[in-house]
């Protein structure tokens, strides 16, 4: 082998212990004096003139021992009669409750006259019995700090000092076997301006354990191939490390990356090239039809533009297709179903006549998006809805409402402006309740644990959940004070029984007799005024004066449309591709969260940052996506990448959606001549008008719709099941839609009449209903023979269907 071949494999294999011998090397020059050396070494020996902070020191050293874990003394009832905050961010509570006593046998948990007789530290070592074991030696470091405090005063914490953000280095592990490791460092900065390395006061955890491990030192082992993340968790700040080890020791042939290609596919690429993973080969065009018609529509391509796209020679005819699908008005109807799963839309939710609400709700999305309104303003538009336009009156507001629900009127809820049905579910009626849901919806972040602490794996406190939720506490539905004299003289005059001055819903008994024209008293969506003006704490993204009669959903809707909001826009991004690919670049989608980070950052911020730029134009990021060879690869493995299912090497296998199986089921039996009526009438679609009117029944509940009852993105599952198969061989739905399909009837109707039947091309036409590819040879034959064994064409052809709607491959979207 040549010497500069030996000398670069050399290079390679040892380049993690040359990066860690340059950065421990380098270390001082970069901080200098500035940065405090870690606690393991200034509190080594006795004798230290340092005084530990409560903040910075003690309370993270508790937390790194598990002292103030849930299974500890951070448990609500506490242990042994001694209470922590859980996770310690709670200073006031940890401080009191270390300087109370224990029992009288026991002594002071911490006693300033002779510290070493202080609980917390003869419990730990174990010089008297601990429940929890040892969890420090006698004279270690940890000791010392604990015992330095204590012989200082255990000074409680004055004022809270704020960090700014965590540094990590190395800022990424790169193994090249299994049998390396890396030492963290961690760095934290405060707003003051200090720095300390807080390696030993960190707690760690590795997001994938298959790939690495990490002591509580900070050690990162590696345990496997593949990619993962290290996090590092100290007082409120979190920080994460990438880790690598490629998946193969063979000789990897890389990807090139031409300026040319799509940015998505450079993102992509560049992350395979780190782990050797070979990406599988562009998929079939019969493959990418039915894929991106789904995808796109929610609905299988008929059987002639299957025939049409297979035979036809443009290069660029996929391009084309995807044009093609974003006009039709099926892809409006489909993306509907994804912004109502986005934003919550429940039939049992809705505070008053939820089936004909939910309904309304989805109607007025699908004619945004048949505009192609920028996501941004939808969401605007939603955020900032009120019951009555500005100037209307009660009576005409009641008027207006009730004209929705009449036949043949000209009225159309979707001509309205604003759509006020997000505010008037039940689950929005607390503050607390419409915070998380609002958080979850639209910024992808998940709130709910901080309402009782702050988790360790979450960047929020009490304090950011609280401030949130103050912004919806003027946010009302009922009837305003000055209104509810009429509300009521028009409640008595059609029989409504109404017992409290919010006003009663609109019974479904009501339906019919709005539909014939009366008018009732409805409540609405308004805000309330605060009576007072307040400062109020947004996210963490700066302080919002408040007033009186101000609309709270304004500077949060202002601080979500800002460019650089880093939740909005970059979530949106996010749940689009994990629709694609059954996998987010944050995953899971719904939990934008340092802890959980993306496994192509740089793909995000580019895919969020064009998108914005392109004014929020979903279509625009529909095509950007699907177009890229990413998206349009086979789902067939490479020779190494069989294992991977989050850098998008090749298409993940998925379960059609439960609207998209109970529309296609239909389209496969219909007659000829009603086929394209059944694919284009989405008022007869389950992933189009029948969306809401079916939500809740079994067909929908087995495959897995939503009820939207939850602020969780996985209620919507894509997983096959037991029931799912049952359902698919033997449900009288699927039975009935069969027998009395119109395509087989046509087909008896041939055979009675002695007509000649070609059946190979019926063979065919089953494949391409069902499947949207041509049968093959063996397929063919056997197909054939089956026909000509039953006793009839149309009861052998009823066989074949059956079985086709029973594969996996019909099922499934590859």
């Amino acid at each position: 082998m040549h010497r500069s071949a030996i000398a670069s494999r050399f290079v390679g294999r040892c380049r993690p212990f040359f990066a860690l011998c340059l950065f421990a090397l380098c270390g001082t020059w970069l901080w200098g004096a500035e940065t405090l050396p870690p606690a393991n070494q200034r509190y080594e020996t006795e004798g230290t003139s340092e005084i530990p902070d409560f903040q910075r020191h003690v309370v993270p050293l508790l937390g790194r021992l598990g002292c103030n874990g849930r299974n500890c003394h951070g448990s609500f009832q506490g242990r042994g009669d001694f209470r922590l905050s859980l996770f310690g961010y709670d200073f006031k509570m940890d401080h009191q409750g270390l300087l109370g006593r224990a029992t009288a046998a026991e002594g002071q948990r911490i006693d300033r006259r002779n510290p070493s007789n202080s609980l917390i530290l003869k419990k730990p070592t174990i010089e008297i019995d601990h429940e929890g074991g040892e969890r420090f030696a006698r004279g270690s470091w940890e000791y010392q700090l604990l015992h330095r405090w204590i012989e200082t005063g255990a000074e409680k914490l004055k004022q809270p000092q704020e960090l700014d953000r965590l540094e990590l280095f190395p800022n990424e592990i790169l193994f090249r076997n299994g049998s390396e490791s890396a030492q963290l460092q961690v760095i934290a900065i405060w707003t003051n301006g200090d720095r300390e390395d807080v390696t030993p006061l960190c707690r760690f955890r590795a997001n994938d354990d298959s790939v690495a491990m990490v002591d509580q030192d900070g050690v990162v082992s590696c345990t496997g191939s593949g990619d993962t993340h290290i996090i590092a968790f100290y007082d409120n700040g979190i920080g994460s490390v990438p880790v690598i080890r490629p998946t193969s020791s063979r000789e990897y042939e890389p990807i090139e990356i031409e300026e040319t290609i799509a940015s998505i596919d450079r993102f992509v690429a560049a992350k395979l090239n780190k782990l050797h993973i070979m990406p599988s080969p562009q998929c079939s065009d019969a493959e990418f039809l039915r894929r991106v018609s789904i995808d796109l529509t929610g609905t299988l391509p008929p059987p002639q533009e299957v025939r049409e796209f297979l035979s036809d020679p443009r290069k660029d005819k996929r391009t084309l297709k995807i044009n093609e699908l974003l006009d039709r008005p099926a892809y409006a109807a489909w993306w509907t179903n994804k912004l109502c799963d986005y934003t919550g839309c429940n039939p049992r939710q809705q505070a008053e006549l939820g089936q004909e609400l939910s309904v309304q709700w989805y109607m007025w999305i699908v004619a945004r998006l048949k505009e192609n309104v920028p996501y941004d303003e939808i969401v605007r538009r939603i955020v900032l809805a009120q019951g009555r336009s500005s100037g209307q009156s009660f009576a005409d507001y009641t008027r207006e409402t009730s004209s929705y629900f009449q036949k043949d009127y000209e009225t159309d809820f979707a001509d309205r402006q604003t759509m006020p049905h997000y505010w008037t579910r039940r689950s929005m009626e607390e503050p607390q309740r419409a915070a998380e849901a609002f958080a979850h919806n639209f910024l992808g972040v998940r709130l709910q644990c901080a309402q009782c602490h702050k988790h360790p794996f979450a960047q929020w406190t009490q304090k950011d959940y609280r401030d949130f939720s103050r912004f919806f506490e003027t946010v009302k539905f009922g009837v305003k004070p000055d209104d509810l004299a009429q509300y009521r003289d028009l409640a008595k005059r059609v029989g409504m029984n109404v017992r409290s001055d919010d006003g009663s819903p609109v019974r479904n008994d009501a339906v019919r007799r709005l539909e014939n024209g009366t008018v009732y008293p409805w409540r609405e969506l308004y805000i309330k005024d605060r009576g007072r003006t307040e400062q109020v704490n947004l996210l963490r993204s700066g302080s919002v004066s408040l007033g009186g009669q101000d609309d709270p959903r304004q500077p949060i809707m202002a601080w979500m449309s800002d460019p650089e909001n880093p939740w909005f826009a970059k979530a949106f991004v996010n749940r689009v591709w994990s629709s694609y690919f059954h996998q987010g670049i944050v995953d899971p989608p719904d939990d934008l969260n340092p802890a959980n980070p993306p496994s192509h950052p740089k793909l995000l911020d580019s895919l969020t940052k064009r998108f914005v730029e392109n004014q929020y134009d979903m279509k625009w990021l529909h095509r950007e996506i699907v177009s890229s060879e990413t998206y349009q690869r086979s789902c067939k493995p490479s020779h190494n990448n069989h294992n991977d299912r989050k850098n998008f090497s090749r298409a993940i296998p998925r379960r059609m959606p439960a609207e998209v199986v109970y529309d296609s089921v239909k389209q496969i039996v219909a007659a000829s001549d009603q086929e394209e009526e059944v694919r284009t009438d989405l008022t007869r679609r389950a992933s189009g008008h029948l969306s809401m009117r079916l939500a809740g029944t079994y067909a929908m509940q087995i495959f897995g719709k939503p009820e939207r009852a939850v602020n969780c993105d996985c209620e919507r599952n894509n997983h096959p099941t037991l029931l799912q198969a049952v359902f698919l061989q033997n449900d009288p739905i699927i039975e009935q839609r069969i027998e009395s399909s119109g395509w087989l009837a046509e087909i008896t109707a041939a055979e009675s009449a002695n007509e000649a039947i070609p059946m190979r091309e019926l063979v065919e036409e089953a494949w391409l209903r069902a499947l949207c590819r041509l049968p093959n040879k063996i397929e063919i034959e056997r197909s054939l023979s089956h026909l000509g064994e039953a006793e009839s064409v149309s009861g052998g052809m009823q066989d074949l269907l059956w079985a086709l709607i029973n594969t996996k491959e019909f099922l499934l979207i590859k």
